[in-house]
């Protein structure tokens, strides 16, 4: 008799517990930083049918529990620049989430010159001036959520980590790039910056765009069909990559999250596809605008920095990519390469970069935050003239005369002089007596020098 209640008790215990006690997902919790200014979505789990209350900054929103998931939405927030705790209720559970902040949040994304943290990575060279920089890095304003690598067949609703606050005895693991980014951006608004660090090395972009988006592009089919044939083929060994499998663990954990838009650095595995890379990366970006409920959502791209393996034709699909896709900026680093080396140790100008973008391209800073990027190329008797959009305060050819143009009409490419007047560079040569073919910095490791004069340089390009 005894043992014939124990067993219906210990099945209702078990039953009740399926979603258990109340939850939020990982992303809210201790030092969280939250977008200002937006509709801000809090959600977990919890018992079936549940209300659960959220309580922030004077607000208190409530929504009931539907197949064990729970979304409240807090309405726009102004800066939060000291700790507040957010409070979740429900029954007898609650949750008190202390020091959250408000500010500005963006994901960091892409594959291993994104991942590279500030601190050491043997064999990889230390990161340039690394020691000083952590040792300056006092910004307890400044908090990073580190996404784990994972690969995934399946879409994964929490990754299970925590936000870090900015230390010197932290930031060896922040992503390097990011935390760049994060302080020239804090020193410009000096509010609270947050940082999703979402990154993989080695990754190709399709990997992080959903199966569904990459289904919807019929341009994108071969590519689908192809990678299909190749996981199936004689030989092949299971890696943990499919398509679509960094979005399923590394991005859809953390829908739909507020953020205020993304970094952007990878590129370097469609190295050798770069045509079928100006399909692949406007569909993933409309992936994540939609699937993060922002369809305008600010994208900040890196170009792939000079490298005897990085072929000129990536770099221009993603100048191509920047000027068909609205709200998106290009941030050149020609000047911050390595030939022999695919992970450059350079990474400050990067991070000033990308701030100096997100400030014209999301915050409405004046001035420019583009270096020059081309917009036509006009032939005359014995020249071409270049137009360029993003020239700022005018041209400039740092340290001396113009390089890396060269001139065409058909047979073949040759050395030009250039010449710079007004918005504009006259370009010709001796060698070819009508022009009308132009291309600037057209190699893996280009040697140039054409900047605007707020010291940002010239996209490389060419005129078809």
């Amino acid at each position: 008799m005894f043992r014939s209640l124990i067993i219906p008790l210990v099945f209702v215990a078990c039953f009740s517990n399926a979603y258990a006690t109340l939850k939020p997902v990982s992303l809210f919790s201790d030092h969280m930083v939250l977008q200002k200014g937006v509709a801000v979505p809090v959600w977990g789990t919890a018992d079936e049918g549940a209300l659960v209350t959220v309580q922030f900054n004077g607000q208190s929103v409530s929504a009931k529990t539907v197949q064990g998931k729970w979304m409240v939405s807090l309405q726009p927030l102004p800066y939060v620049s000291s700790g507040q705790t957010m409070t979740i209720y429900s029954g007898p559970d609650t949750i008190h989430i202390q020091d959250v902040l408000a500010g500005e949040v963006w994901l960091c994304s892409g594959q291993s010159n994104m991942e590279r943290q500030l601190g050491p990575r043997p064999p990889q060279q230390p990161i340039y001036n690394w020691e000083q920089e952590r040792d300056a890095a006092n910004y307890p304003l400044i908090r990073e959520y580190y996404v784990p690598l994972k690969y995934s067949k399946e879409t994964i609703a929490d990754v299970n980590n925590h936000w870090t606050v900015c230390s010197p005895q932290t930031v060896s693991d922040f992503t390097a790039v990011g935390y760049f980014f994060a302080k020239n951006l804090y020193a410009k608004m000096h509010v609270p910056v947050g940082i999703l660090f979402s990154a993989f090395g080695g990754t190709p972009a399709e990997d992080w765009t959903s199966m569904a988006a990459l289904e919807d592009n019929p341009r994108l089919k071969d590519m689908i069909q192809n990678y299909a044939k190749t996981i199936s083929g004689p030989g092949w060994k299971p890696q943990g990559e499919c398509l679509s499998g960094l979005y399923n663990g590394m991005i859809y954990p953390l829908l739909p999250y507020a953020i205020k838009g993304v970094a952007w650095y990878q590129g370097e595995s469609n190295n050798d596809r770069a045509e079928e890379y100006q399909e692949i990366l406007p569909t993933m970006i409309n992936n994540w605008r939609t699937d993060f409920k922002r369809p305008e959502m600010p994208f900040l791209i890196v170009q792939i920095a000079p490298h005897k393996g990085m072929r000129p034709e990536i770099r221009e699909a993603q100048f191509l990519v920047v000027k068909k896709v609205k709200n998106t900026a290009l941030i050149v680093t020609t000047d911050c390469g390595d030939s022999a080396d695919i992970h450059p140790t350079y990474k400050q100008p990067v991070g000033e970069r990308l701030a100096m973008a997100a400030g014209g391209l999301a915050y409405g800073v004046k001035g420019e935050y583009s270096g020059p990027m081309f917009e036509k190329a006009s032939p005359g008797k014995d020249e071409i003239v270049v137009s360029f959009s993003h020239t700022g305060k005018g041209l400039v050819a740092k340290g001396g005369k113009l390089t890396g143009f060269e001139v065409s009409s058909g047979a073949g490419f040759f050395p030009a002089e250039a010449v710079i007047e007004g918005n504009k560079i006259r370009v010709r040569s001796g060698q070819v007596a009508h022009p009308t073919m132009v291309r600037y910095g057209w190699s893996n490791v280009p040697v140039v020098n054409l900047y605007n004069k707020e010291g940002l340089p010239a996209s490389p390009f060419r005129n078809k």
